[in-house]
């Protein structure tokens, strides 16, 4: 089953939890955009809240701890066997954080709305204001389903085999860095922008383009593959992308912001 699913799709699933996911870096929170207009049914899913923990020398988004996604997802109403659909505005981006998030504490039925909230209204479909009635859920936090690499893992990634980074270009180039203290990249990794991955309207693209993208950038099957971005947001969107494509791929959760957090660590630039 594709990770993917259309807003045609979604309206005919009458038995899946909703989880809207939007996010800024900057704001405006995405509680306030949510008020303004979201899926019916749908509840709202914090980044920083929920699906992450608190930053600190582990990154800026690091992994959350079973207890408390568990705790999270229990209230927002998931439940272990029931299918899942997240969504955000801004490319998939967020909401492939919570498709891998969720996958990795072992929900095995999550997908993304492909296109998100723009492709939902441009089929014509209905937004509401109201917030749902959700019942609390049964979820199970089973860490552990999804591979992960530590920073001394994606070090050496990015020699034996290829390390993503899903960053935009100036920022792998070191010349513009909005965020952490320090602009680069891991040396070895590839400059590979996460936006590429999409196409008309925000939607990803066909498996057979993706995969001819991937495979343009070294990855094929047979070759270890892992992606890194600023804190493991965007870089979420290259292990879907990879997955829609046939292909497999590892998160460095911490990306950028945990590698630069030991100055012992190289950085490259260019």
């Amino acid at each position: 089953m594709s990770p993917l699913i259309t807003p045609a799709d979604l309206d005919a699933l009458r038995d899946a939890t909703v989880l809207d996911v939007r996010w800024r870096l900057g704001g405006p929170p995405g509680i306030d955009l949510y008020r303004e207009g979201h899926l019916p049914g749908a509840a709202y899913c914090d980044l920083d809240t929920d699906l992450a923990a608190p930053p600190g020398e582990e990154g800026r988004h690091p992994l959350p701890s079973a207890s408390g996604f568990e705790a999270a997802m229990r209230r927002l109403g998931v439940d272990d066997d029931r299918p899942m659909v997240v969504y955000d505005d801004a490319g998939s981006t967020v909401a492939a954080r919570a498709w891998w998030t969720l996958r990795y504490f072992g929900h095995q039925d999550v997908r993304v709305l492909d296109g998100g909230l723009t492709a939902w209204t441009e089929a014509g479909l209905p937004t509401v204001k109201e917030a749902p009635e959700i019942v609390p859920g049964g979820f199970t936090a089973k860490p552990g389903a999804m591979p992960v690499l530590t920073a001394d893992q994606a070090g050496a990634l990015a020699g034996d085999g290829v390390l993503l980074d899903a960053r935009a270009a100036a920022r792998y180039r070191g010349e513009v860095e909005p965020v952490d203290p320090l602009a680069g990249h891991i040396p070895g990794a590839v400059c590979a922008p996460a936006t590429d991955n999409l196409g008309a309207g925000g939607r990803f693209l066909p498996p057979g383009e993706l995969r001819a993208r991937f495979g343009e950038l070294g990855v094929r099957a047979g070759v270890a593959a892992g992606a890194y971005c600023g804190s493991g947001v965007t870089a979420a969107h290259h292990v879907l992308a990879l997955e829609v494509a046939g292909l497999s791929g590892s998160l460095y959760v911490g990306s950028w912001s945990n590698w630069v957090a030991d100055p012992g660590r190289p950085v490259a630039t260019g």
